[in-house]
């Protein structure tokens, strides 16, 4: 076949990188987004690691109408049936079931022998397939595998009843001519490996991950396993909007092969997953960074206005990176702002749109030009924040004093419903200051593991975005807050991130 299914792992192998956890609502938004992408299958998580995977797991499963949802599993009946359980509700159900196939990890991992190996895997793959149409397994380490152990594993998983085979490099080892060689060889030794799809699953420790992936596909592989921005354990896995767009942009050199992703959302959902996240795309990031179209070189930059193909191989609204703004003003109804926003990719209900636009008016008084990064802050602002709930603390009003020779001191007011609560507090600055203070009020302590402040946009009336993070016994919780002032951007974070603290306490 000429297509290439993308199968998306962020929410599973990419979330194991430290800084991308995701709460479930975090996840579901995403996987709707992966959705809108166009990606043909994406693993949702690993079910049986905890029951919050495995419920995460679950609201995917039902929420995705189009993907097919799969969950991770080891080579064990447990993991097999809670995998089963939790995709249940999917259109398209897949199990994806691995287990270790290289001597290394056979030896001091697993302590089995290879005859072991092969039996867990027939035995893996036929209980899943018994709970389940779609079976994908995985040869763990495949890249280190003994060549002809490899096919003799492959083929006892296609006998077994496995729909998808994979072929990871699971430490990033391979190179292009090494992983094309070894994918060439399952497709030409494996018996009956025409009736099911290769996959691989490339990981990036010595920067090779998509080189490698595409070199697989050129091999025969038909599904490439890979995560937005090439997210992922150590140094990642390979980025999907690269392998998108290197099949888009050299045709010729891939016979032609296609993917059914929808290129125009790449650059929505990339900022979507630094927005969920909080980790900044690299500005040098290919196809989705800052200055991924950006020209400085007056060479270039002549070229570039002559004809845009003599720097540019895509174009920027290809990926979905914007050109053009509309600039919106205090004049500006809510009709306008509306239909600005769902131009962005924002459908907000009937509360947190006017919330939104309230904001948006304030907003408005203080700055000359709102742009389109500024109304997607707001909007950000407010879906990261739940719509208004009567036991969510709120910020009334603050006043922090602050110099080099004296302590900031913060006095805040709060309101929960009808409850308002007045407190102050010193701290060595203004934000710590306001952060003791919260603390005191709402009577619950927190540790600070992150605080990151950045301008949305230019110019000295430019809209700050907050940043922070926060952790207490039971979990880490992360919030959100926009404002010309950065003192009450920070305060409202806090609150996003305080009040979902509150709220998984109960």
């Amino acid at each position: 076949m000429n297509a290439i299914q993308i199968f998306d792992t962020t929410l599973r192998d990419g979330e194991q990188a430290p800084g991308y956890a995701m709460n479930i609502d975090e996840k579901v938004r995403m996987a709707l987004q992966l959705e809108s992408l166009g990606v043909d299958v994406m693993e949702a998580g690993f079910a049986v690691a905890s029951p919050g995977d495995f419920a995460s797991v679950k609201a995917i499963a039902d929420a995705v109408k189009s993907s097919a949802v799969c969950s991770l599993s080891r080579a064990l009946e447990k993991d097999i049936d809670a995998s089963a359980a939790a995709i249940k509700g999917a259109a398209r159900p897949r199990i994806h079931t691995f287990l270790a196939t290289s001597d290394l990890h056979l030896k001091y991992k697993l302590r089995i022998s290879r005859a072991d190996c092969i039996k867990r895997i027939k035995h893996a793959v036929a209980y899943a397939r018994n709970l389940c149409d779609d079976v994908e397994f995985s040869a763990e380490d495949a890249s280190r595998t003994d060549i002809d152990f490899l096919c003799k594993a492959l083929d006892a998983a296609v006998a077994a009843g496995a729909t998808v085979v994979n072929i990871p490099d699971t430490v990033g080892y391979s190179t292009p001519d090494e992983f094309a060689a070894i994918v060439s060889a399952v497709m030409n030794r494996v018996r009956g490996i025409e009736n099911v799809t290769v996959s691989t699953h490339c990981h990036d420790d010595l920067g090779l991950a998509v080189a490698n992936s595409l070199a697989g596909v050129r091999a025969g592989a038909r599904q490439v396993e890979c995560t937005i921005c090439g997210i992922g354990e150590r140094a990642g896995n390979a980025a999907m909007e690269e392998i998108v767009m290197g099949l888009r942009t050299r045709r010729d050199a891939y016979d032609g092969l296609s993917t059914r992703i929808k290129t125009e959302e790449i650059a929505r959902t990339a900022h979507l997953l630094s927005t969920i996240t909080g980790v900044r795309i690299a500005p040098g990031k290919a196809i989705v960074g800052a200055n991924a179209f950006a020209h400085e070189s007056g060479i270039h930059q002549h070229g570039v206005l002559s004809k845009a193909e003599t720097y540019e191989i895509m174009t920027p609204e290809s990926v979905g990176m914007r050109q053009t703004e509309l600039v919106l003003g205090k004049h500006s109804g809510q009709h306008a702002l509306e239909t600005r926003l769902k131009d962005l990719g924002y459908d907000l209900d009937e509360t947190n749109m006017a919330e939104v636009f309230a904001a948006f008016k304030a907003l408005a008084d203080r700055k000359k030009k709102i742009t389109d990064r500024d109304l997607a802050a707001l909007a950000e602002s407010r879906v990261a924040a739940k719509p208004s709930d009567a036991k969510e603390w709120k910020l009334e009003s603050f006043v922090v004093n602050s110099g080099n020779h004296m302590s900031a001191t913060a006095q805040i007011a709060l309101v929960r419903g009808k409850r308002r609560v007045q407190d102050a507090a010193i701290g060595t600055g203004p934000i710590y200051a306001a952060f003791r203070t919260v603390e005191k009020i709402i009577r619950h302590r927190f540790k600070l593991e992150d605080y990151r402040i950045e301008a949305v946009t230019e110019r000295r009336d430019a809209l700050g975005e907050v940043l922070v993070k926060i952790s207490d016994s039971k979990g880490t919780y992360r919030g959100r807050g926009v404002s010309t002032d950065v003192i009450e951007g920070s305060i409202l974070a806090l609150l996003v991130a305080v009040n979902r603290m509150l709220e998984a306490g109960k």
